[in-house]
C-alpha cells in the first residue's frame, strides 16, 4: 500500500493488532481530580470522606453539572471529584483560574462543543481494537475544537495576562495538528467514508471497481431487456446474490441463458437469479476487486488506529486540561449565577482588619454568607448564564436547582445571611443557643466555604470573605450510632472524636455538634473541657456546638477561647438565625417547646424544676441576654436617628444648591464655549506662525553655508521669541505653591507633575482619600501625591507655552550640534513631519520594517527622528538593534531628557 501525500508513506502496511500487550505504557500524565489526596493515610482518607459526605459536598458540587460544557466535566461534577487544592498554592490557582474564566466570559462563553470523551476509543486503540471511522472522526473533531479553545484564549489581545492561569493549563499540551490532518485527509467526517486520496492503492482499485462495475451493468442490463423482450420475466431484473450479479428469470424460461448459472430461486420457485456466462469473468473481478478495497481500507484504518495509539498520552493530558478549562469555566458560572465573591487568605499573623470598622484583627471575616445548598433569592436565571454550547442548556430545571427565583410572600429573606467573625489568635468557638436556632447550619456553612475556597469556588457573601486555608475540614456532625458495630450514639460519637484528634494538624479546621452529649452532664462537661483544651493546642481553629453552660467559661480564663450565641427573639418565640459573637445562650428548650403546642401544665411544671435547681444562674442568665439585646435594639435605634437625621440636612443642601446653581449652568457653558473658541483661534495662530518659521529656518539652511548659521540661528530665535512674547503674558502658568494644598485635581484635566520635571499630564481618576491622584503622561500611568501636582491657570496658555519654548530648545540644540561637527553636515537637526518615524503602537516586527523603509527612503547626509515613546521599551529595543545593524545609518543618539521617547539618526 503505497498513500498517496506525506502524510502517510508505508508500502503494503501489514494490519497492526496487538494480541499481547501494547506497544506502550498507557499511564497517562493526568490531573488527578478527586477531592481528597490519594497520598493521606487511610483514617484521614476516611475521615475525609466522611467529612465530605456530612456537609453534602456531592450535593454542592452537582449544583456546577448545569454549567459545564463537556461530557468529562458532567461526570466529575456529578461524581464530587471536582479538584480541591492541596495545598495553598493550589488553591490560589485555582481561584485564579476562575477569576480568568470569569474574564473570558465577559466577551463571550468558549465553545466547548465539538469535545468528546475519546478515553475509551484511546484504550481502544492501545490496546490494539481496530478503530472505526466514525472513532477516527471523533477523535480528529475532538482535537480540532480543543485546538480551537486555546487559539480562542491567546487571540485575545490585551487580555491576555488576565486570561495566564487559563493558558498556563494548556502551555504543555500537545494538540496532535499533523494527526488531525492525516485523520482529515484520509476520512470524509460528514459522509464516514474513506476518500479515495488516502492512498494510490485506493484510488487505484476504486477507478477499475467502477469501470469493472459499468461494464458488468450493462452487460446484465442488456441480458435482462433480452428475456423481458422473450417474456421470460415480468420486467428487467438486475439483483445481487451471493455478493455476484444476477438477472432474474421465469424458472420456464431457463433456456434464455443456457450457459448461466443459478445462484438463488425465489420463494415461490417461480423465479430463478441466474448468472450469466459472459457475467461470470466480470463478477469474479469484482468480487476480488471489493476484498482488495476492504483489505486497503483496514490497512489505513490500521494505520491511523496506530498512529493514535502512540499519542494517546499526549491526548489524554490535554484532555486533562481541556477538562480543567471547563472546570474553571463551571465554576465562574456558578459564581455569576449565585453572585459569589472572591475569597482571600489570611496569614497566620491574620492580615486584615474588621470590615466593621473595627480596630482588632480577624482571621475569618465573612459576611452575609448563605449556606449554598438553601433556597436563595438572590440567584440569576440560568438562561442568562448557560451558553448553548453547555450540555445542560436545554435540559436543566432551574426549579431542581432550588432557586425559583420568586420570594416568598411569607419569608422575608431565606436562608438567613450569617456572619462569621473570629478573632486573632481565637483557637476555639463554643456556640451555644436554642435548638432549631441554626447552629448546625452556621457549622456547616462555614465548613463548607472553607471547602469551597479551597476548590476555587466563589462564596455566596458580600465584600471580601477572608479565611484561612485549611489543610483538613474534619467534622462531626449527625448521630453516628452502629448497630454493626455494636456502637451507641455517645460511643460513635466520641470514636470519631479520638480518629479527629488523631487526624488534625495545626492547620486544620475541626467542627463538633454537641460535644460529649448523650452521656451524664458532668462527665460530658469534664470530657469536654479536656477535649477543647487539647484542640485549642493543636489544631487551627475548632468550632463546637453546645448545651452545656459551663464551656461558655472557658473565655474568661483563657482568651484563645471565644463564645458566641444564636439568637432568639422572646417576643415571637422563634430564632432570629443570627450569630452573637461574643455572647452566651440559651437553649430555651421550655419556650420552643410551648411555642410548637406542649401542654401548659407539663410546661409550667418544668419551669418551676428549673427555677429550683439553679434558679439564681438561671435569672442571671435570661437577664445578660435580655440587657445585651437591649442595648443592642437601643445602639441601632439611635444609629438610625443619627441617620435620618444626617440625611434631612443633607438633601436641604442638596436643595438650596440646586436653586442657586439653576442659573449658573447655562452661564457657565457660555463662557466655556467663548473660552474655548479664543484659545483654539490663538493656538492656531500660534502653530501656524511657527510652523512658518521652522520651515523657512529649514529652507534657508539647505542653500546656506556653515558660516551663515549663526546669523539664521538668531534670526529665527528672535522670530520664535516674538511670537512667544505675542501669545503669551507675563503670568506664570504654575499655581502658587499656597495654592497647592487647596488644589483638587478633577478628573479629565490637565495637570504639572513636578516629579515628572513639570511635564504635563491628564488625571484619569478621581483623588482618593490617601491624597494620591492618577494621571497619565504619554502611556504611561503612575500615581502620585497631590502635593506634586500644580493646577494650570489658563487653558489657552498651557499648549502655546508648552510648545513654543520645545521648539525653541530643539532648534537650539540642533543647531548647536551641527556647529560642534562640521566634518561632515548632515543638514539641520530640526524635527519636521517629513523626516520623523512615528512607531508608536505598533508592533516590534512592523516597526522594524517601518523603520528600514523609512531609512532607506531618506537622502543622503539627512536626519531622521525616530519616535518609539516610553512604553514597555519592546519598542525602543528593535529601533536600536535596526539603526545599529542599517549600512546607511552613521550613528544615532538615544533619547535624552530634553527629548523623551525619541532617537536622533545620521544617515551618511
Amino acid at each position: 500500500m503505497e498513500l498517496s501525500n506525506h502524510f502517510i508513506s508505508i508500502k503494503k502496511s501489514p494490519i497492526l493488532f496487538f494480541t499481547t500487550k501494547p506497544p506502550f505504557s498507557t499511564k497517562a500524565l493526568t490531573k488527578p481530580f478527586d477531592s481528597h489526596s490519594p497520598k493521606l493515610t487511610s483514617p484521614a482518607h476516611s475521615l475525609q470522606l466522611e467529612t465530605l459526605k456530612i456537609l453534602e459536598w456531592s450535593s454542592l458540587c452537582n449544583q456546577l453539572t448545569p454549567f459545564t460544557s463537556t461530557s468529562m466535566g458532567q461526570s466529575i461534577t456529578r461524581n464530587a471529584k471536582i479538584p480541591i487544592g492541596k495545598s495553598k498554592e493550589e488553591s490560589q490557582k485555582l481561584l485564579d483560574q476562575t477569576a480568568a474564566a470569569l474574564a473570558v466570559m465577559e466577551s463571550g462563553p468558549l465553545d466547548f462543543s465539538g469535545i468528546e470523551d475519546i478515553t475509551r476509543i484511546l484504550d481502544s486503540a492501545v490496546s490494539g481494537t481496530l478503530l472505526t471511522v466514525g472513532e477516527l472522526c471523533a477523535v480528529r473533531r475532538t482535537l480540532r475544537a480543543a485546538r480551537a479553545v486555546l487559539e480562542r484564549l491567546k487571540d485575545s489581545g490585551d487580555c491576555s495576562e488576565r486570561y495566564a492561569p487559563l493558558l498556563e493549563i494548556l502551555q504543555n499540551c500537545s494538540f496532535q495538528i499533523e494527526l488531525e490532518k492525516k485523520v482529515g485527509f484520509c476520512i470524509d467526517c460528514n459522509l464516514s467514508k474513506i476518500l479515495d486520496r488516502a492512498s494510490e492503492d485506493l484510488e487505484i482499485i476504486r477507478s477499475e471497481r467502477k469501470r469493472n462495475m459499468e461494464n458488468l451493468d450493462r452487460l446484465l442490463k442488456g441480458i435482462s431487456a433480452r428475456i423481458f423482450q422473450a417474456g421470460g420475466i415480468d420486467k428487467p431484473l438486475v439483483t445481487k446474490r451471493r455478493s455476484r450479479l444476477c438477472v432474474g428469470v421465469r424458472a420456464s424460461h431457463r433456456y434464455l441463458i443456457p450457459d448461466g448459472v443459478v445462484l438463488n430461486v425465489s420463494s415461490s420457485g417461480v423465479t430463478y437469479f441466474m448468472e450469466p456466462g459472459e457475467a461470470v469473468e466480470l463478477n469474479n473481478l469484482e468480487v476480488m476487486l471489493s476484498d482488495s478495497e476492504k483489505a486497503e481500507e483496514i490497512a489505513i484504518l490500521s494505520l491511523l488506529t496506530s498512529e493514535i495509539a502512540e499519542s494517546a498520552r499526549d491526548i489524554k493530558y490535554m484532555l486533562d486540561g481541556i477538562i480543567e478549562v471547563d472546570l474553571s469555566f463551571a465554576r465562574a458560572a456558578y459564581a455569576y449565577w449565585m453572585n459569589g465573591v472572591r475569597p482571600i487568605w489570611t496569614s497566620e499573623g491574620c492580615g486584615g482588619i474588621s470590615s466593621s470598622g473595627g480596630d482588632y484583627l480577624l482571621s475569618i471575616d465573612i459576611e452575609g454568607i448563605r449556606h449554598p445548598l438553601l433556597n436563595g433569592t438572590s440567584r440569576k436565571r440560568l438562561s442568562n448564564i448557560l451558553g448553548s454550547n453547555s450540555l445542560n442548556s436545554m435540559e436543566v430545571d432551574e426549579d431542581s436547582m432550588l432557586d425559583t427565583g420568586k420570594p416568598s410572600k411569607n419569608v422575608s429573606e431565606f436562608p438567613v445571611p450569617i456572619n462569621i467573625k473570629v478573632e486573632c489568635g481565637t483557637r476555639v468557638v463554643v456556640i451555644s443557643g436554642p435548638n432549631t436556632g441554626g447552629k448546625t447550619a452556621s457549622m456547616k456553612t462555614l465548613g463548607v466555604a472553607s471547602l469551597m475556597s479551597k476548590a476555587g469556588l466563589y462564596l455566596p457573601a458580600k465584600n471580601t470573605p477572608k479565611l484561612p486555608w485549611f489543610d483538613f475540614v474534619l467534622a462531626d456532625i449527625g448521630d453516628h450510632q452502629s448497630l454493626e458495630q455494636n456502637l451507641s450514639t455517645f460511643s460513635g460519637h466520641i470514636s470519631r472524636i479520638c480518629k479527629i484528634l488523631e487526624v488534625a494538624s495545626n492547620e486544620s479546621l475541626v467542627l463538633v455538634d454537641e460535644i460529649c452529649s448523650g452521656t451524664d452532664p458532668s462527665e460530658g462537661v469534664a470530657l469536654s473541657t479536656s477535649i477543647l483544651h487539647y484542640l485549642r493546642d493543636h489544631v487551627n481553629l475548632a468550632v463546637v456546638t453546645t448545651h452545656y453552660a459551663d464551656l461558655s467559661l472557658l473565655k474568661d480564663k483563657d482568651s484563645r477561647f471565644e463564645n458566641a450565641a444564636m439568637e432568639f427573639s422572646l417576643e415571637t418565640l422563634q430564632p432570629t438565625y443570627q450569630i452573637l459573637w461574643g455572647c452566651t445562650g440559651d437553649s430555651n428548650a421550655l419556650s420552643i417547646a410551648k411555642s410548637i403546642g406542649f401542654d401548659s401544665n407539663i410546661i409550667e411544671r418544668a419551669r418551676k424544676w428549673v427555677e429550683k435547681l439553679v434558679p439564681e444562674k438561671q435569672q442571671e442568665r435570661s437577664g445578660m441576654l435580655y440587657q445585651s439585646l437591649l442595648e443592642e435594639r437601643n445602639r441601632l435605634e439611635a444609629q438610625a436617628r443619627k441617620g435620618a437625621s444626617l440625611h434631612t440636612e443633607i438633601m436641604e443642601l442638596y436643595h438650596e444648591i440646586q436653586a442657586e446653581s439653576e442659573d449658573l449652568d447655562g452661564r457657565v457653558k457660555a463662557l466655556m464655549a467663548k473660552e474655548t473658541q479664543l484659545v483654539q483661534l490663538e493656538l492656531k495662530a500660534a502653530n501656524s506662525q511657527i510652523e512658518t518659521v521652522v520651515q523657512n529656518v529649514e529652507t534657508q539652511l539647505r542653500k546656506a553655508s556653515p558660516d551663515q548659521f549663526n546669523s539664521l540661528i538668531k534670526k529665527s530665535e528672535s522670530a520664535i521669541a516674538s511670537i512667544v512674547e505675542a501669545h503669551c503674558s507675563s503670568d506664570s502658568l504654575p499655581a502658587s505653591e499656597t495654592d497647592t494644598s487647596s488644589y483638587t485635581p478633577q478628573l479629565g484635566e490637565q495637570v504639572l507633575v513636578k516629579r515628572l520635571g513639570n511635564k504635563l499630564a491628564t488625571v484619569v481618576e478621581a483623588p482618593r482619600d490617601d491624597e494620591t491622584v492618577l494621571v497619565q503622561y504619554g502611556k504611561i500611568r503612575v500615581r502620585m501625591k497631590k502635593s506634586d501636582i500644580r493646577a494650570i491657570k489658563s487653558d489657552k496658555k498651557s499648549k502655546a507655552t508648552i510648545l513654543v519654548p520645545s521648539l525653541k530648545r530643539q532648534v537650539k540644540q540642533s543647531f548647536s550640534e551641527l556647529n560642534k561637527d562640521e566634518e561632515v553636515s548632515h543638514g539641520p537637526r530640526v524635527q519636521t513631519s517629513k523626516n520623523t518615524v512615528d512607531l508608536r503602537g505598533m508592533r516590534v516586527e512592523e516597526a522594524a520594517q517601518h523603520l528600514n523603509m523609512a531609512i532607506s527612503a531618506r537622502e543622503p547626509l539627512s536626519v531622521i527622528f525616530v519616535v518609539h515613546g516610553m512604553g514597555t521599551g519592546a519598542v525602543k529595543e528593535g529601533a536600536l538593534e535596526v539603526l545599529g545593524k542599517h549600512p546607511r545609518v552613521a550613528k544615532y543618539e538615544p533619547e535624552s531628557p530634553m527629548n523623551f521617547g525619541c532617537t536622533v539618526a545620521y544617515i551618511k
